[in-house]
């Protein structure tokens, strides 16, 4: 089954983390950065991912940290300015 990629948010906190951790995946691949880098942001979005079968709150509490380090590590690159939004 495809994944569902709507562009509405829900009102449903599970799906709303879900789409999140789809979005920050996204970004993670599509980083200007080293291949060892990448892994290790990976590896951090699968022990998220892990916590959110258990605690969805805070999974969505570490995700939101992860995001703003994200934001932090993306705009500090040199080449920040040419990386397009999304796929």
């Amino acid at each position: 089954m495809a994944a569902d990629d709507r562009l509405t948010r829900s009102e449903d906190p599970e799906d709303e983390l879900a789409r999140r951790l789809r979005e920050a995946h996204r970004r993670v691949r599509a980083l200007p950065a080293p291949a060892e880098t990448r892994q290790r942001l990976a590896r951090r979005l699968l022990v998220i991912c892990d916590l959110s079968k258990r605690d969805v709150e805070h999974a969505a509490a570490r995700l939101e940290s992860f995001l703003i380090r994200l934001d932090v590590l993306i705009f500090d690159t040199e080449s920040a300015g040419n990386i397009a939004e999304g796929d």
